[in-house]
Formats: structure tokens, sequence, C-alpha cells
């Protein structure tokens, strides 16, 4: 057992999840303009893939319009993969997908993945706004990912429909979870599956054990791959990465509570002025995590990817400070040495 786990720790590979986040006094212009930044960063040193999430109504957050803010980022990047974690494929029609992440294979080939998430990235109210007429939700899920698989597809003889671009693209796919479902259907449909760790931990354990043990190899995938989110908040000391990480905890806190907004600067000593019910969840939520200097980072990042065999890491860090952030992801890099 000790062999495998150096075996799987030396191999694991790193990639990033980039919220483009919003902070307080700045404006979305700006949070794109440093998502690219970091992408850039990122590519340099090293990491696998850079991928950016669909969220809707969320005033700290600039990558609603998903596809377009990855075709900023692909064009400004020259080899690290780019794609979405995810899109929320109930808002849209497999079809459109297919046209957009077509197009974008057309644009950078051989560096587009597509994760998809069955969840809509937002509110109902919201998410009734984005469906209007469509009648995609969650349950139809299954069979929506399967109909995408077919867009992708070379175009058959009598085909009256097709995705152009799209048709035979080179897009990876993967299927995006919190839950034992996800896991399930990755499985099934022999897919990559990328569990969300990073804010919704409960069951990583069990979709790991599900997605490996009921895998199906398919022509897109011969064994199974699994990626989990993982924050990481690193500083040049413990006390500068805790005190970097008191952001996140606000802007988890505020959508705990309903008050979603632009990411708040740090804050000395804000996790204690917490209810003690925010507190659990929080500590709950966050609890794949490495806060802290470089050794306490590199220790985290070891443990967890020991614990878990995980294939990749993506790694996730909102900060404040961007600067910061950027030490920050150089850190993580640097911890897998």
């Amino acid at each position: 057992m000790a062999r495998h786990i150096a075996y799987i720790w030396a191999m694991a590979k790193l990639s990033v999840l980039d919220l483009a986040p919003i902070v307080e006094g700045s404006n979305a212009r700006e949070a794109l303009a440093n998502s690219l930044d970091l992408a850039r960063h990122v590519e340099r040193l090293g990491y696998n893939r850079f991928w950016l999430a669909e969220h809707h109504n969320m005033p700290g957050i600039a990558s609603a319009a998903t596809a377009v803010v990855i075709a900023h980022v692909a064009a400004g990047t020259k080899t690290i993969r780019v794609g979405s974690g995810g899109i929320m494929l109930p808002n849209h029609a497999p079809l459109m997908v297919a046209e957009a992440f077509g197009t974008l294979a057309e644009l950078h080939p051989g560096r587009i993945d597509l994760g998809l998430g069955r969840a809509p990235g937002t509110d109902m109210a919201t998410a009734r706004a984005l469906r209007r007429m469509m009648h995609g939700s969650a349950d139809t899920f299954p069979d929506d990912v399967v109909e995408l698989m077919g867009w992708f597809e070379p175009v058959q003889p009598g085909q009256t429909v097709r995705a152009v671009p799209g048709a035979g693209a080179d897009v990876e796919m993967w299927i995006l979870g919190s839950s034992l479902f996800g896991a399930q259907l990755a499985a099934h449909l022999g897919l990559p599956y990328a569990f969300a760790s990073h804010f919704a931990p409960g069951d990583m354990e069990g979709a790991i054990e599900i997605y490996r043990q009921r895998f199906r190899p398919s022509k897109r995938l011969a064994k199974p791959y699994v990626m989990l989110g993982f924050n990481v908040i690193a500083g040049e000391s413990d006390e500068e990465g805790k005190f970097l990480f008191s952001s996140l905890q606000q802007a988890f806190a505020n959508l705990r509570m309903g008050r979603p907004g632009r990411m708040p600067p740090p804050k000395e000593g804000v996790f204690e002025s917490f209810d003690p019910m925010i507190q659990a969840g929080l500590v709950q939520a966050l609890s794949c995590s490495a806060v802290g200097g470089p050794e306490k980072v590199r220790a985290g990042i070891k443990a967890f990817a020991e614990r878990t065999g995980a294939d990749e890491l993506m790694v996730t860090g909102s900060i404040f400070d961007h600067t910061k952030r950027l030490r920050s992801f150089e850190i993580a890099a640097a911890a897998m040495d």
C-alpha cells in the first residue's frame, strides 16, 4: 500500500479552478483581466488545465458567460488546457453547447475541456429566467449528456441536424459532481470525473469508490480518472495564510446567509465572530483545504493526495489581493516538487 500511495503522489497532476472573483472596490473587467493573468502565470508554472465555472446572479463572480471567458483565456495562453468546471447543462440546449465548444476546439485544437454539471449554478428565480421555455432539468441531465456526446460524433449519412462546428471536434468531456449521482453517471458513460470537494466534501470518498468500482471503459477513456477540488490559500507564513483565508470564509458565510456579494478583504479574527452554526458549516464545507505557509501547504496537499489517490488535483484559491493570489499558486506548484 505504501508503494502505491507514493506512486499516486508522484504522478498527481495539478490544475486550477478560477471563479473570476470580483473583489470589493473592483469590477468585472478587472476580474477577467486577472483571470487571464493568472492563467498565464500558472501555465508558466506547469499546471495542467485552467477551468472556469458557470454561476449566475452572483455579484462576486465574473464567469457567467463561461464559454466567452474560456475563449478569452485560451486566446491569451499557449499550452495549458482551458475549459469549464463546469457548464450547467440544464441551462442550455445540448446542440448549442456542442456548437460553442466545437468552435473553441477549432480555435484552440487539443486544448479544450468541457466539464458538465447538473445544478443550475444559481438561485431558482434566476434558473427560471435562464431557462424560460426550455424543459431541461436535473432529471434530464443523463439524457442531455448522451445527446451532447452524440453531437460531437462525426456526421452520419442522412443526418439532418449537425453541430457546425462541433461534429468530430476534439473536446475532452467530464462529468462534475458533489454527490453519488455524478459518480455513477461518469462511470456508466466512461468519462473522467471531477468532484467538488473544495466546497461539498461530504460524499467525496463514497463517490470516488463508486466511480472506480463501476467504471465502464469507453472510446473516450480506458480507465477511471478522478480529479478533486482542493482549496489552497498559501502565504509566506502560517499566520499570513490564515489571514488571507478569511476573505473566502466571509464570502462563504455571506452566501449561506443569503447575502452574496463581492469578495471582501481579509479581516483578522473574522471566523471567531461568526455564529457557531456558521462556523460549523464553514469547517465542514472547507475541510478539503490547505491553509498556511509553504511547509503547511505542502503537507496538506500531500496528505490529501495520498488519502484520496486522486489522479489530479484542481486547486482553487480565491484571495482578495491578486498579487498574493499569484504567489499562492506558486507555493502550491512548489509543493508538488
